[in-house]
């Protein structure tokens, strides 16, 4: 048997954590490169394209079987140009051949596999394949060699259904799409209607299994709820928001939400943590809070928020990507308990509370996924709240909770003795841009400097470290920038940048969101379309340009940038903005119009279009000492469809910047005023809070079911 020599591979210089993993491989790995490409060519081989992400699972299992495997290796070397592809770092890349693979086999995932020719039209699709024939599923060792067959043999055959596929779908997506009218109330209440139908009336969430937190369709079901008093809309996210804190999609321990259940009960999850999950989940929770005070839902988001300064956090203010599943080969070793280690770690009393609380079995709670029998090992997880628990330990709740807080922090020390799941440290500009936002969010709904500072401090990570010569890059790490940024990073860090502004007010925040916007529209919009495009005019053209709405595991950047634009077209006075924005809603309505619930974040944004929208303009007269007071009970509230503007006082930076209909409104008699605009046409000033307030929140109900 032939062995490979090379102790690294190609890929031992890259800065992605996923590919420096299968730097050791024998497989002769390559980066997506032209050098790769070329080589196929020149070689005539199949190029084979394995696309994943270092905090996958199934990655490294695939990694273990197949590419650390000496056999699997020659076949891969003798016959294939093999690459490799980080989906966080080229999500262009992925998202089109994931488009590929689930239009060939009605599927997709990670590991994605791709076999294709040297110009990069594919002929095979796959996610995870085994190494060997199992179940009927088609092993490495099987594959291969067929593939170097047909392609010695029925390479006609190949290349032609390679050249149709391609073809057809690059007609599909570069297909202008663009209708008459847009989105409207009646999608909106049609997204309701869908999510309706298929909520889990048990256990909360949008399907069986697997099941997904998706909080973008949470806190469009927030909005309908403010609009339409419907309290069905309610229901749906508070159980689902319960149902997650108390699960095992919650890291009880630690903190932090894990990526997905894989049971319909969010007992059992998929370990990793994604800091996009983090980011969206927080914003959930904090408006959940802001409608129903329930303080079970701020204890989350602030619990969420620890985690992520602690673990998730950059020295200088950037926030990570992911932790991994896996902790020595093992998914989930370092979050699981036996009932034994915990009565190690616990004295009798505390842990005989714990193990009652958190629902510890001798058999254990967790169910091997492979063999379908209990492991002895548990996932902590709670049935019932504190409050709930108290009553049925008869204990009072605040010594309940002492009780089990300091249990946790006992438990979470010991398990920081473990050896932990590698983290992917490198820093999205994307997944950032969330991470400000909902910062910023929690900071004026909570009253938390520290939360509006820590936003701040990734803005600045993102404008010093992130941008090359006024160009928006995509991936920070280890003192490199690289990769120029996609829609998405740029779609969310204006998101980002425009929630710092409407916390402080700074012209420098949203000036830096205004230059974002406009380098955006140059970049990324296709005015043929009405749309933008996911990648840039300066950017590789992978088979097509993709101009994507749909709202996934996280918003689509369509979605996000039709938001901005509206709120940049208000806080500018520039009307192009708001006439781009309709124009992405046109484009999207043929999908939206079928399938609404499945643009959850594009139907939040038509709903602060078709209004009623309202700026509030809180004046102060100079030297006001209850300024920040009046702000925060403001921002208690949600109040979704509704922008606050403080106008100036003494002791606001210098830079504020306000629209100039908002600062021409002043304070009446040397008392504070509050003034409720529609469209910038603004009412009679009201100079009672409360009674501002009570208008806000009546004028948010304007469809009242």
């Amino acid at each position: 048997m032939k062995k490979n020599t090379l102790r690294y591979n190609r890929l031992r210089g890259e800065k992605s954590p996923y590919l420096t993993q299968h730097s050791t491989n024998p497989v002769d790995w390559y980066p997506w490169t032209p050098e790769a490409f070329e080589k196929a060519r020149v070689e005539d081989k199949p190029v084979f394209l394995s696309i994943g992400y270092s905090t996958c699972h199934w990655c490294h299992v695939m990694e273990r079987e197949s590419f650390e495997d000496e056999n699997i290796a020659e076949m891969l070397n003798d016959g294939f140009v093999s690459i490799k592809v980080d989906r966080e770092e080229r999500p262009d890349i992925d998202g089109v051949y994931m488009k590929i693979c689930q239009a060939m086999t009605g599927t997709g995932g990670w590991p994605l596999t791709i076999i294709m020719t040297p110009d990069k039209k594919p002929f095979f699709a796959a996610t995870y394949i085994p190494r060997e024939e199992m179940f009927g599923r088609i092993g490495m060792t099987e594959l291969l060699p067929k593939i170097s067959e047909m392609w010695e043999k029925d390479r006609e055959e190949l290349l032609e259904s390679a050249g149709q596929l391609s073809s057809a779908l690059k007609k599909r997506f570069d297909a202008g799409r663009g209708a008459e009218k847009g989105p409207g109330r009646e999608d909106i209440t049609n997204a309701f209607d869908e999510l309706s139908i298929r909520f889990d009336e048990s256990y909360g969430g949008f399907s069986d299994r697997p099941k997904f937190p998706s909080p973008h369709q949470l806190t469009f079901l927030l909005r309908y709820w403010r609009r339409t008093g419907e309290k069905r809309a309610l229901k749906m996210v508070e159980k689902t928001l319960r149902s997650i804190r108390l699960g095992g999609l919650f890291d009880q321990i630690g903190y932090g939400l894990h990526r997905y259940s894989t049971d319909s009960k969010w007992l059992v999850p998929h370990f990793e943590k994604m800091l996009y999950d983090q980011a969206m989940a927080t914003t959930a929770y904090i408006e959940a809070f802001q409608a129903t005070g329930d303080d079970l839902y701020r204890k989350s988001a602030e619990e969420i928020f620890e985690y992520v300064f602690r673990d998730m956090t950059d020295k200088d203010g950037g926030f990570y990507s992911s932790e991994d599943a896996d902790s020595e080969g093992e998914e989930g070793k370092f979050y699981l308990w036996s009932k034994k280690e915990i009565l190690d770690v616990l004295d009798s009393e505390d842990a005989d509370l714990y193990v009652k609380a958190m629902n510890i079995r001798e058999e254990g709670n967790y169910v091997d996924p492979v063999t379908g029998e209990r492991t002895g090992h548990n996932i902590p997880h709670m049935t019932a709240t504190v409050p709930e628990l108290s009553r049925d330990f008869s204990m009072e709740t605040h010594l309940l909770e002492e009780k089990l807080e300091a249990s946790r922090k006992k438990l979470f020390d010991s398990r920081n003795e473990r050896i932990r799941p590698g983290k992917d440290d490198k820093i999205l500009s994307d997944w950032n841009g969330l991470m400000i936002a909902s910062l910023a969010k929690g900071a004026r709904a909570f009253g938390k400097r520290e939360y509006f500072e820590a936003a701040v401090r990734s803005a600045e990570f993102i404008r010093s470290r992130m941008l090359s010569d006024g160009r928006l890059m995509h991936r920070y790490r280890d003192g490199e920038t690289a990769i120029p940024g996609f829609l998405d990073d740029y779609a969310f860090a204006i998101f980002g940048m425009t929630e710092i502004y409407l916390t402080d007010f700074s012209g420098r925040h949203l000036n830096a969101a205004t230059d974002l916007t406009d380098h955006m529209i140059d970049l990324f919009w296709d005015e043929g379309k009405g749309a933008f495009l996911f990648s840039g005019k300066d950017q590789e053209e992978i088979l097509w340009r993709d101009a994507d709405g749909y709202d996934g595991a996280t918003p689509s950047g369509n979605s996000v940038a039709m938001m901005d634009l509206i709120r940049m077209s208000m806080l500018t006075e520039e009307s192009e903005y708001e006439r781009m924005a309709s124009k992405v809603g046109r484009y999207f309505y043929e999908d939206i119009s079928v399938h609404p619930s499945a643009f959850t974040q594009m139907m939040s944004a038509v709903d602060f279009a078709v209004g009623p929208s309202f700026e509030v303009v809180i004046s102060f007269p100079d030297g006001a000492s209850d300024a920040q007071d009046i702000m925060h009970r403001v921002y208690s509230k949600f109040l979704p469809s509704a922008t606050v503007l403080l106008s100036t006082y003494e002791g606001v930076e210098d830079d504020v910047f306000m629209p100039k209909f908002a600062a021409d409104l002043k304070s009446v008699d040397n008392e504070k005023a509050v003034y409720i605009c529609e469209n910038r046409a603004c009412k009679l000033p009201e100079k009672n809070i409360r009674n501002a307030l009570t208008r806000l929140e009546e004028a948010h109900l304007w469809e009242k079911t």
